[in-house]
């Protein structure tokens, strides 16, 4: 069976998350040099496992969620990437991390590129946005090269967090 929701880039699958993804999303929830800087921080196994109950879930509510980025040739799991509700109400978010071994390769734009063609072509998501504290100088790189842009900074836990969206314009033509 075709899923539509898999997505293929030149180097990358990505896969709806499942269970089956839980054990790497563990390993790469708890890892320090990658969810230290996220809302929430580093996660233990159960906040994983909960986490991932809700991006099923969201899958199912919405049509849109977060995907298991895995490298094509080999199979190896990369990190996480997709939309997700903030908690805060500022819309749908683009969410993306990677393992530390395969930032600066540039899949992280590769996958979070691919992510929001799927929002905006494949489910008709007008505007999505993406929060980065900015001192993240990777993930504001990485959402620039996708051709989202800065709207607005807050403040959060004495860091500042920028904004970023992508809107479709009016006049494009939706499928």
């Amino acid at each position: 069976m075709n899923d539509a929701r898999v997505l293929r880039t030149g180097r990358l699958v990505l896969r709806p998350v499942g269970y089956a993804d839980l054990a790497d999303l563990v390993r790469l929830k708890a890892d320090p040099l990658v969810f230290a800087v996220m809302l929430g921080g580093v996660r233990t196994p159960e906040q994983t496992a909960r986490e991932l109950a809700e991006d099923i879930s969201f899958w199912g509510a919405q049509g849109v969620g977060m995907w298991s980025v895995r490298e094509d040739a080999t199979g190896a799991f990369l990190g996480l990437v997709g939309l997700h509700g903030r908690p805060d109400g500022r819309g749908v978010a683009l969410r993306f991390a990677l393992h530390a071994v395969a930032q600066g390769r540039g899949y992280a734009s590769e996958a979070a590129g691919a992510a929001l063609r799927f929002a905006h072509d494949r489910t008709g998501l007008e505007r999505v946005i993406a929060v980065a504290r900015a001192s993240n100088i990777g993930s504001r790189q990485v959402l620039g090269a996708i051709g989202m842009v800065q709207v607005e900074s807050y403040e959060r836990d004495g860091y500042q967090v920028l904004v970023y969206e992508s809107v479709i314009p009016e006049n494009v033509i939706r499928r």
